[in-house]
């Protein structure tokens, strides 16, 4: 693969959306581990939810957000070129799946201060 190909929107597009699955299925045991906290007792999770009001979980749950929207936009980004006879819109779709994930991080950012 050249440089001229990997400078490419589409590719930076498709590296973003594996590493933000890589980065989301990584985060699932944490996730998990978390809701385990609710059936261990009120007291424990009631612990848990105190923690997370800390800035640099809220920062950390902000990315989770920025990550997932990314994940979501590339993949409707994909499914639209697969099924969409839309070939010359492909640099406006990835533009606007990035606008839009950070949209949705930014709103959610907004809500947890």
């Amino acid at each position: 693969m050249t440089w001229r190909a990997r400078n490419h929107p589409s590719y930076w597009a498709f590296a973003l959306h594996r590493v933000s699955g890589l980065l989301l299925a990584a985060f699932l045991p944490f996730h998990f581990w978390a809701l385990s906290t609710a059936i261990t007792g009120a007291a424990r999770l009631d612990a848990f939810l105190d923690w997370t009001r800390q800035p640099l979980v809220i920062s950390a749950e902000t990315g989770l957000v920025i990550l997932l929207a990314a994940h979501l936009t590339g993949g409707l980004r994909l499914l639209a070129l697969e099924f969409l006879a839309w070939p010359n819109w492909q640099k406006s779709a990835v533009g606007l799946s990035a606008g839009i994930s950070l949209a949705v991080g930014l709103l959610f950012l907004l809500n947890a201060l």
